[in-house]
């Protein structure tokens, strides 16, 4: 069997759609005869009778609908490709990677991605999730090309777009301090109680740590879901962006220990990307389009009433 060609593949596809020779050949702007020849030769090659012209309409046989099923995977691969190859003859990225960190309001953040992304078929979407230095030791790395998360103002380096503030709230279950809950808790009345906090996903950047107190004991999770439902179950106590915990707040299933001594502080959000790189014509239309959304996000991270009052008595 020797080989056969796209377009005999391609002229034995347009047939069984189109139910003819006459119609495929219209479809594919070819003449009668140069689709009937392609056709006939695929069959040669095979050794296959793909085709049933006994009747009326041609059909295809046994062995051609299972040809067919598979060849159409070929032809759409091929489509694909024509389609990237026009995609990168235009010069825009084959694909991106966007980083998403511990801060980030998730659902706003996938749902403005994915309506991007939809527009854009021909670049990839690579999307990580990192925590705390993460996000920020993977944009100097050149290992992202965005990240949404907190990011030091004033670095000449960077782009942001600000997305918005976060408030972080010290919780805890009810029950679980051993002592009343008021707006004079000091931290070192803490220090011997188990302290949730973020495992740091950076590789190689210097540690930081948030809000720990020194010499109280530890458990370290890599997302803040995880991190909520350990408080929530009585397992420790810890910081909370406040968008995440605003119903158990208002229901009574977490207390804020804000107060004069446990502050908690704002965090500002924001879509950065280096600005001492070149972007791309996907990369550029992304960032237009995220200062679009950004009042999205805003309302996402504004702080609840609860995180605002501080602390609460049970």
């Amino acid at each position: 069997m020797s080989g056969f060609t796209l377009h005999d593949l391609q002229c034995f596809d347009a047939v069984v759609r189109a139910g003819g020779f006459q119609a495929a050949a219209a479809a594919l702007h070819r003449s009668h005869p140069a689709v009937f020849a392609a056709v006939a030769r695929l069959e040669r090659q095979l050794g296959l009778e793909l085709l049933d012209r006994s009747g009326y309409r041609v059909a295809p046989t046994a062995a051609g609908r299972s040809f067919h099923r598979r060849a159409q995977g070929l032809l759409g691969e091929l489509q694909q490709l024509r389609a990237h190859a026009e995609h990168l003859a235009r010069g825009e990225e084959s694909e991106l990677h966007i980083v998403l960190g511990d801060l980030c309001p998730r659902p706003q953040a996938l749902a403005v991605l994915g309506r991007f992304f939809a527009q854009c078929p021909n670049t990839r979407l690579h999307l990580h999730f990192e925590s705390v230095s993460g996000p920020r030791e993977r944009l100097f790395d050149d290992a992202a090309d965005l990240i949404v998360h907190r990011i030091d103002a004033g670095d000449a380096r960077v782009d942001a777009i600000a997305l918005g503030e976060v408030t972080m709230v010290p919780v805890v279950a009810p029950g679980f301090l051993p002592f009343p809950i008021d707006r004079a808790i000091r931290p070192e009345r803490l220090r011997g109680l188990t302290q949730c906090v973020m495992r740091d996903s950076a590789r190689h950047s210097p540690p930081v740590d948030y809000f720990t107190i020194d010499g109280a004991p530890q458990c370290t999770v890599a997302d803040q879901s995880m991190k909520k439902d350990l408080i929530a179950h009585g397992l420790a106590w810890g910081h909370m962006p406040g968008f995440l915990v605003e119903e158990e707040l208002r229901d009574g299933r977490l207390l804020s220990i804000a107060g004069r001594y446990l502050p908690g502080r704002s965090e500002r959000v924001v879509a950065a990307r280096r600005a001492d790189r070149a972007h791309g014509p996907v990369a550029e239309r992304l960032w237009t389009y995220l200062r679009t959304q950004a009042p999205q996000f805003q309302a996402a991270l504004a702080p609840t009433a609860r995180a605002r009052r501080g602390a609460t008595r049970p």
